[in-house]
């Protein structure tokens, strides 16, 4: 049978919640992702960071990377900004000296304060973010000024949990401004276009924890993922995906990529029958293979029933994990 990463050349890996939970490494990933000789590149809706350093990060961790396989949105955003400004333009930065630096790198000007006459405002991720910079902002938006987001991604992962994120701040500034930023990061395309061209690619596979970024963001440009249930994303949102945030495969873990691709591939399993009973659906089988498989096997059913209350089964092992799935 078929190994999944075969059937790919590139690999366009999320690192947040697929390769790393803050400043810790998943278990087990980088042994998985050296197994093959697809090309990795590192597609991250963090702009906090520079390349540079999301690389060097990388490698400390173990994993194989290189500045240019690193694709930030923080370079997306000011992709975006330098197509629609006249070069030295100002442009307000709310986030690190990194994105600050990216704004340099493209002929534009960073600024910080709304007295500097910014004709944008560039926003990305950053834990020192506060309420005056945010009150700045405010007032470059309100007075006419470009706005672009790198994301929109509400939680972040880390080692203690999910905290907040760019789209948590950009919420505010949404609330105060009634205004809608221009997006640079998954889901939206720009972000995914820049990563398949910089990899020059002609079989990308998407890789990646979350439904509403990483998944959301393959629809965008038309090619296959895989979600793995490592980070943000649970079974209970599988089964509850819109159709723009379905991925092709589903799976535990990284690992997954060196197994056979039909042992991902979301669809029916000979393992267990599943069907409709009202609002309901209902598996018949008991718990054989592993979760996994039954959440490939019933995530079709389910999108296809959009309308559906509880999940039943006959076997107790079945309706435990039903029961987790859905808390």
């Amino acid at each position: 049978m078929t190994v999944l990463r075969t059937q790919y050349d590139v690999l366009l890996l999320d690192l947040d919640g697929t390769l790393y939970a803050g400043a810790h490494a998943i278990p087990g990933t980088q042994a998985a992702l050296g197994q093959g000789t697809q090309a990795l590149y590192y597609v991250t809706n963090n702009a906090s960071r520079s390349p540079s350093a999301v690389s060097a990060h990388l490698t400390e961790l173990g994993f194989d990377s290189e500045d240019d396989r690193v694709v930030t949105s923080s370079q997306t955003a000011v992709r975006l900004l330098a197509e629609r400004l006249e070069p030295g333009a100002a442009v307000l930065v709310v986030g690190t000296d990194a994105l600050a630096d990216e704004v340099t790198r493209v002929g534009l000007l960073p600024v910080r304060e709304f007295a500097d006459s910014p004709v944008a405002v560039v926003q990305g991720h950053s834990t020192e973010t506060n309420w005056s910079i945010l009150a700045e902002a405010c007032l470059a938006i309100r007075a006419g000024a470009l706005w672009v987001a790198a994301n929109l991604d509400t939680t972040l992962p880390s080692e203690r949990g999910l905290v907040l994120g760019n789209g948590s701040m950009v919420a505010a500034l949404r609330a105060a401004t009634r205004q809608e930023p221009l997006v640079a990061g998954k889901p939206a395309a720009p972000l995914m276009e820049d990563a398949l061209a910089r990899s020059g690619c002609s079989r990308p596979l998407v890789v990646g924890d979350r439904l509403d970024t990483d998944i959301e963001g393959a629809h965008a440009v038309s090619i296959d993922s895989l979600l793995v249930l490592t980070g943000v994303s649970t079974p209970g949102d599988v089964l509850r995906a819109p159709i723009e945030q379905r991925p092709t495969y589903i799976a535990a873990t990284l690992d997954s990529l060196n197994q056979p691709a039909v042992e991902s591939l979301v669809g029916a399993d000979s393992k267990w029958s599943v069907s409709v009973n009202g609002s309901a659906l209902v598996v018949d089988g008991p718990v054989v293979g592993d979760e996994m498989s039954l959440l490939r096997a019933v995530a079709p059913v389910a999108w296809a029933n959009p309308s559906f209350q509880t999940l039943e089964a006959s076997d107790a092992g079945v309706a435990d994990l039903f029961a987790s799935w859905l808390v």
